[in-house]
Parts: structure tokens; sequence; C-alpha cells
């Protein structure tokens, strides 16, 4: 069964290329006609062979030995946090650049910890490191294109493993990582920060709690003014321009995703259907360039094929719809949206307000902040001011905290490979639709069909 459910292979080659041409003479983008066949469910090329990974819990584990694959910015950053955590190894760390992974082995040691093994020759030296006995869980926060190869790497070889967002860019790397997850029956994870904000638990725990009724619809985004960092010369700025001269799509999905889809238990009884997608033009990389960047620079060289807005629209199979949108190169106030809509009160964030129907005072928003004494979720009452000194306003730590409880106390995890791929595939799949001049794209069902039944528990309980 064809896993490209709009458009021909033959197509979609030809609309790069017309897209490509339209980039560099300016002349309009070709709208390509979508095909009929668009319903059809988008199914696995081979039988997995494995099984399930819905609630499957961890073994437990007393001290919980982590490796780091990427040691930047962001891996130093988990170092922190993990080095703030009892019952935490760091036992192993691979960067391709050895003063950064030498850098991030000085802070365990600074912190009385034994010295990480190190692995630093090349790019794919992460590949002996998860051969060790002495990991429980492998973590990688390397660009983007490494994430799914780190991923395979450590499954193959028994792992579990979490990586940074997004977990794949294809559908087809999506499906390789829930076929080794469910042959190797270790968890993948994606490790969504987002997920463990305080705004975004506290109306977790009242969806749970029925506060929101029958749940409609939600809105969720990536809106970051990240121009000064696409261009720096350094860190992130020596690769994540590249996405930008390469796909038109929503290049980052899941922190806004995340929370919502857990709001409306996305693979618990439901799942998302399709997607339709569109971009705006591209303006704010070309003109950011022009007012930054000398003539003499090879950045003068890219072709910027992103559309600066993508706005997408998800509808679940039980009816929900989504807003999803991504904007990093205009100037903006940082929002992720994280709006809920139910039928009996709505939640928008940014800042963080609720109301409920029939509340004193008529229809005017309440901020979150009155209603935390009786929703915030148990986990930022436990760990909330410890988590203050973390990264991202607490959520990092909360993340980390979580992670290593439910390694150690043998606990079932918040989220699994399932919702890791269904999170990050719109990467691919808004690409699609885009290029079908905004048709329908179909989701892969990654469950096969284990949504409608489970009872798997998602994002963190109200009694851990």
């Amino acid at each position: 069964m064809s896993r490209t459910p709009d458009l021909s292979r033959r197509s979609l080659l030809a609309g790069a290329a017309a897209a490509a041409a339209a980039a560099v003479t300016g002349a309009p983008m070709p709208v390509l006609a979508a095909t009929d066949d668009w319903r059809v469910d988008l199914r696995p090329p081979v039988p997995g062979g494995g099984s399930s990974m819905l609630g499957v819990p961890f073994a437990k584990h007393p001290t919980v030995r982590i490796a780091i694959v990427g040691t930047g910015l962001r891996g130093r950053s988990i170092v922190r946090e993990l080095l703030a955590l009892e019952g935490v190894e760091i036992t192993a760390l691979a960067d391709v650049v050895p003063e950064k992974a030498q850098r991030a082995a000085a802070m365990v040691t600074a912190a009385g910890r034994k010295a990480p093994a190190l692995y630093t020759d090349g790019e794919r030296h992460f590949e002996r490191l998860v051969e060790r006995p002495d990991i429980d869980f492998v973590y990688t926060a390397t660009p983007w294109h490494w994430h799914t190869p780190v991923m395979l790497a450590a499954l193959r070889a028994g792992k579990h493993c979490g990586s940074e967002v997004p977990i794949a860019l294809t559908v087809d790397d999506c499906w390789a990582l829930v076929d080794a997850s469910e042959r190797a029956q270790r968890h993948c994870l994606l490790m969504e920060n987002c997920c463990y904000g305080n705004s975004e638990l506290t109306v977790l725990r009242m969806v749970r709690e029925g506060v929101f009724g029958t749940l409609l619809h939600a809105e969720a985004a990536y809106l970051h003014d990240l121009r000064a960092i696409l261009f720096e010369n350094r860190d992130e700025g020596l690769w994540r321009r590249g996405p930008h001269t390469e796909r038109d799509t929503n290049l980052y999905p899941t922190h806004g995703l995340g929370p919502v889809s857990q709001y409306l238990g996305i693979h618990r009884g439901d799942r998302f259907d399709f997607v339709v997608s569109m971009s705006s033009r591209e303006a704010g990389l070309t003109e950011w360039r022009a007012q930054t960047e000398p003539k003499e620079s090879p950045k003068w060289n890219e072709v910027y094929r992103t559309g600066d807005m993508n706005t997408s629209l998800i509808r679940t199979v039980q009816g929900r719809t989504i807003l999803l949108q991504h904007d990093v190169v205009n100037p903006r106030p940082y929002s992720r949206l994280n709006n809920l809509q139910g039928s009996k009160a709505v939640f928008n964030d940014y800042p963080p307000r609720l109301y409920i129907d029939g509340a004193p005072g008529g229809e005017r928003w309440t901020p979150l902040s009155e209603f935390k004494a009786r929703y915030e979720h148990p986990l930022w009452t436990k760990v909330g001011e410890l988590a203050k000194q973390g990264g991202h306003g607490g959520m990092d730590f909360v993340m980390m905290y979580r992670l290593v409880q439910c390694l150690r106390d043998g606990l079932v995890p918040d989220f699994d490979v399932y919702d890791a791929v269904a999170w990050s595939v719109p990467y691919a799949l808004c690409e699609q639709s885009i290029r079908g001049g905004s048709a329908p794209v179909k989701f892969p069902d990654f469950t096969q069909g284990a949504w409608r039944t489970s009872t798997a528990p998602q994002g963190a309980p109200l009694a851990p």
C-alpha cells in the first residue's frame, strides 16, 4: 500500500524542482493537484514482528545510568539537571567536538561524581558508546538529523533512549523507530520539556477532573524570534538554518503539539486523522541577512524555502481540531499558543487565563494562578522549588526528575514511541500537504489500531 497519500513520487519530485526554481527566480510556485487516495491509511511497509509498547513499565533501576550523545548547549543543560538529582550516574558522553565533551565531563567531576567515558572519535563514535553495559538510558541532544540514527543505534543495543525534538524528520524514520522499539521492547521517548511546564500540567489536571467538559479544539505553536541564533557562527547557527533551505513545512511542531496532545488523550481513545497545511511567503531570513551579513558572507548563497508562517489544521478521529503554527524568523513575543476549548471552559495561554461557564462576573478571563491552589499538579507541588533553578522556567528539571523517577521505580513512562513519532511526523506530512495545494494528508496509525482500546496512562499522573 502506498505510503505517499497525496501525490505520486514523480509529482513530488517535480514539485520539489519547481519549488526550487521558484525560490531562485521569484516566479509563483505552482500548485500540484492532489489525487483522491489521501483517505488511505499509511501503514508500515513491513510487518514489525514486535509487541506494543503501550503501557509497558520500565524495569526498576536503583541507580539510573545515563549516557548523553551531543554535549553542546542543550546537552550540557541536561547534564546540569541530572547532577541535581539523586540516584543518577552519567557514565558516558559523546560529541564530535572533543572540547565540548570534555567541558561536560568537567561538570560531572566538579560535582564530585565519577568521570564519564568520552567518545569523540568522529560522528559515528556513539555507535560504540551505546554498546556499553553500564548504560540504562541514552539521551541525544544532537542536531536534528542525528536524532533518529542515535535512537536506532541505542535500541539495537537494547537500551532505552530519549531524544530532543523532533525525534524524526521523515515518515520512514518514524516507522523505523516504532519497529525498533517494539522489537527491542525498550522505550524510545521524545523528551518534550513543554509537557512538564507548570501551566501545562495544571491544565492537564483540570482536564482530568472534568473542568473543561467535552474537549473540542486546541491550539499549539512554536512562535519564537530565533533570527539572531540562526545566523550565529557558532552552536545552533552552524546547522539550524539548514532545514530552512531544504523544505517548506512546519519545522518544529512538538513544543506546541505535545502538551495539547496530552490534554486530548491522543492514542488513548483518539488519534490524529489528517492535516491540512499552508505556508506564507518567505521574508524573515532574507531580510535579516540583508541587514546583518556582509556581502562576502557565504550565507548569501543560501536560498530559504521555508515559508515564514506555517499554519496547519489537524482533525482527530473523534472530531476534535487542532490549530498548529510555526514562525521563528519574525519579530514577536514568544508563544506556544497552548489554548484549549471545551464545552464548559476555555483556556488561553500567554498570559495563562481561564474562563469557566457560569463563573461570577460574566464573560471575563480569570488568571490561571487563581486556580493553582486547587489544581496545581503534584509534580510541581513536590519539586517546584527545586525546579526553579532549572532551565526553561523549571520544566527541564521536572522532565528529568520524572524520567529518573519512572526508571528508578519501574513505572510506565508518561509518553511512548507512538507519541514521539506522532508529534514529530507533521514535519513530513505538512510538507506533503503544501506540495499538494494544501490537500488533506492522513496521519499514519503508528499504534496499528491499539489507540482504540488503550488504557495506558499518558502524561504525569496525579498520584505518581
